[in-house]
């Protein structure tokens, strides 16, 4: 009888929408070659005692493409945490990565598939380095990751972005209010700038660019004073003033936990103008709902080249979008660096020019 390649895949770190497309092209391109697919639940953590999965085939993913969520489950916690504070990694215990190797062996999986962002990629290449075969696809909202030009979910969540700012210039102007609009983006504000672009913010805040509370104020009383009748700030979470540290909260376990910054900001310019200032924070309904059509279809292709890596045996490799193609990259180039905005590209002049202001 011929040899049923049997392959794993699994979903770890933050959702998005999108993870079920590429669950879905994994399953369906995989069955195309008459191989098995073994999906492990709840992320790396599936892997260990008690072992936790489901064969996956074209029937069990039959209309997931439109969901968000995954189907499979994730965490970004646990005994495979490559994260601590400030982004540092950490190496996973040898004992942990030794039962992982195990079960798949155990199981007779040749390959395994990890969807994830910076850390949990980070653990598929230790897993790598402990002769287990991985192939990585790049999964992150804030869009951050330097080998790939986009990942998929950060469409879905600019989209949320711009569909609040939509609903929230109603009722800005209706209260002649000034309304600050959180948004996700740790150490790159590419949420922010889009969505702020697409939303017609008046102002954006990211932490590439520090901002200076007095400019700031300086710009709202000088809007409202020509007559405009609100004025939205967009603020990432990983923004800081001139001089300033990020704003975090307790209760981030193996990571540092952002957030606050927009109401900060919101008392600020409150204070300092008089105007009626309200914030909004998104958070992880920028995580949530359905993938746009662009995450759907990037997170079929990226589906579809990580059984082609499988194929080819490139492993230690994670699919990447440049100039419109899907290729690979090693994993290790992947999570080496962050690509943040640049604060002279193009879509910040571009916003400059249109009148938004970016607090500098």
């Amino acid at each position: 009888m011929p040899h049923t390649y049997r392959i794993g895949v699994l979903t770890s770190g933050g959702d998005c929408p999108g993870l079920n497309a590429v669950i879905r092209a994994v399953v369906c391109s995989a069955t195309n070659l008459g191989w098995e697919v073994l999906g492990f639940t709840d992320g790396y953590e599936g892997l260990l005692c008690p072992v936790r999965y489901r064969i996956l085939d074209e029937r069990g993913v039959a209309g997931i493409l439109s969901h968000g969520g995954t189907i499979l489950g994730t965490t970004n916690r646990g005994r495979f945490a490559a994260k601590i504070k400030k982004g540092e990694k950490a190496r996973i215990p040898s004992e942990v990565i030794d039962e992982a190797k195990s079960t798949l062996d155990g199981l007779g999986v040749e390959a395994l598939v990890c969807i994830g962002g910076d850390g949990s990629l980070s653990t598929s290449l230790q897993l790598g380095e402990a002769g287990i075969n991985v192939v990585g696809v790049p999964k992150t909202i804030d869009n951050d990751l330097s080998a790939t030009a986009m990942t998929f979910g950060f469409d879905s969540a600019v989209a949320c972005v711009t569909d609040a700012l939509d609903r929230l210039h109603t009722t800005a102007t209706s209260h002649r209010r000034v309304m600050v609009v959180e948004t996700m983006g740790r150490h790159a504000g590419w949420i922010a700038l889009h969505g702020g672009v697409s939303g017609g913010a008046d102002a954006i805040l990211i932490p590439e660019i520090p901002f200076h509370y007095g400019k700031l104020a300086d710009f709202v009383r000088n809007r409202f004073s020509e007559g405009a009748l609100s004025c939205m700030i967009v603020v990432a979470e990983g923004a800081v003033p001139a001089g300033g540290e990020l704003v975090t909260k307790e209760g981030g376990g193996s990571e540092t936990l952002l957030g606050g910054i927009g109401n900060i900001v919101a008392s600020e310019i409150g204070a300092r103008t008089g105007r009626d200032t309200r914030a909004v924070v998104l958070g992880h309904l920028q995580r949530g709902g359905q993938p746009t059509t662009i995450d759907r279809i990037l997170g079929t292709r990226f589906g579809v080249g990580a059984v082609e890596l499988i194929r080819q045996k490139k492993f230690g490799h994670m699919v990447s979008y440049q100039n419109y193609q899907i290729g690979a990259v090693p994993i290790a180039e992947a999570v080496g660096e962050l690509r943040r905005v640049p604060p002279d590209s193009q879509t910040v002049s571009a916003a400059r020019e249109v009148g938004i202001y970016f607090g500098d």
